[in-house]
Parts: C-alpha cells; structure tokens; sequence
C-alpha cells in the first residue's frame, strides 16, 4: 500500500504518520498549508494534490482536515484515481456532495470515528434503543479542548443509529426545561487533552444503562483509518463502510 496523508502536521495526520512507520507502510506523500517536516516525513504543500497523487503514484489517500479540505481532497482522489479514506468531521452539504461525487469514480470509505469499539458501541446503543423503547436517552461527550465541531461526528453517528432525528435532539438546557416526550438531550463537553469519550445513558423507571467508549489515546484513530486503507485499495468505486473492514 502506497499512502498519501493530508493534514500531516494536524493531531491526526502525526499519529498516522506514526502509525504507518509501526507498519512500514509506504508513506509516499504528506501534505500540508506549507513546507515542513512531520515525524521525520517531508511535508508539501497541498496545491495541486491530483498532479501530487499521480506523481507519488498512491494507492489511498488518508484525510483527517476540515470539511473544506476534504471536499478539494476528494476532487483531486477522483482526478487522479486514488481511493479515499476520510475522517473529517463536520462535513457540510458541499463536503458530503464531493465524497458521493468522488464514490462515483473512486472507492470512499468516511467514517466519524475509527476505533473498533466506537463502532461497535454504535451497534449496541441501536440494540438497546430497539430493546427499550420507552427509556430516555441522553448523550454524553468529551473531547479536548482544541476540537472544533460540538457535538461530536460521532456523537452524530450515534444518534442516527439509534434512529434520533434531527428535530428531536435538544443541545443542551438551560433555565427552567424540564424534559419532553420524544426528545434526546446531547451535551458536549470540551476540556484538557481529552481524546474522545461518548456515553449513551437510556434510563427508565428506577433502573438506568450506560455504554461508554473511551479513546485513551488517538493513536486507536490512526491504527483503524490504516485498517480502513489497507482493505480499500483496489476496491471497487462506491461509498463503502467502517463496519464491512471490521468485520472482514
């Protein structure tokens, strides 16, 4: 596998630097705002990133950036007919338009959260929703201080699994608001190097469950976005799922 990786001087774009070391993987490109370095790797800038994809010749382009870069990123994985492993969270209308745009010619795999018990957790909270149908349900997360979107991509992913919809998911309280029927409170709390923490609380009628997933280290991030890599390569276009490369 040959890698491409954006964002490289970003949290996320060093740890799959380190991650692809750990591997030996063939890190063949490493892109940024500007030349640099990044865990020992040369860093270029990211303009003309499909002329820079077809240069290095990668096989997958690993994306943790902003919904902006991202949409730039897919174009160019399209144009130059690298598969796409994206990460971003946040993605607006115009950033999801170019990830279903660059599926069309290109494998895409995007996912908010690549630790497998992440995933899993996803799995689990929609058994439990199905399972308990007239228990409330709230949404905790914690990220560190620094992180952009609230809530979280995941925290999204969540909810969606568990079937919520959007007009029914009040951010926060404040004041004098107790709690109506049919809607789930998310709350985001952002504070010190938190890597990443989602719990789902479902409580009834003098019994209450909680699942929780905890990232202790962004590095479990990385380590899946290469797992997500490795099975995408030579796969064929479409949008394809975080879920099919842990159960395969």
């Amino acid at each position: 596998m040959r890698l491409a990786v954006t964002g490289a001087t970003g949290r996320m774009g060093r740890a799959i630097l380190t991650a692809a070391d750990d591997r030996d993987a063939a890190v063949v490109l490493a892109v940024a705002r500007e030349s640099t370095t990044a865990v020992g790797h040369p860093v270029v800038p990211d303009d003309d990133v499909a002329a820079r994809l077809r240069e290095a010749e990668a096989d997958v382009l690993v994306d943790f950036s902003a919904p902006a870069a991202t949409a730039r990123y897919a174009e160019a994985c399209a144009e130059s007919g690298v598969a796409l492993v994206s990460g971003t969270t946040g993605l607006d209308d115009d950033a999801r338009a170019a990830l279903d745009d660059a599926a069309e010619r290109v494998p895409v795999l995007h996912a908010a959260n690549f630790a497998r018990g992440a995933a899993t957790l996803e799995r689990l909270l929609a058994d439990a929703v199905d399972a308990l149908p007239t228990y409330d349900l709230e949404l905790v997360e914690t990220h560190h201080a620094g992180k952009r979107d609230a809530p979280s991509g995941t925290a999204g992913a969540l909810l969606d699994a568990a079937g919520v919809a959007e007009d029914d998911r009040v951010h926060g309280r404040e004041g004098e608001a107790p709690r109506a029927d049919g809607e789930v409170g998310v709350h985001a709390v952002r504070a010190g190097a938190v890597a990443g923490e989602h719990e789902a609380i479902l409580a009834g009628d003098g019994e209450e469950l909680r699942l929780t997933h905890r990232a202790g280290d962004r590095q479990v991030f990385a380590e899946g976005a290469l797992d997500a890599a490795a099975w995408l390569a030579g796969r064929d276009p479409g949008r394809h799922a975080f879920r099919a490369v842990i159960e395969s």
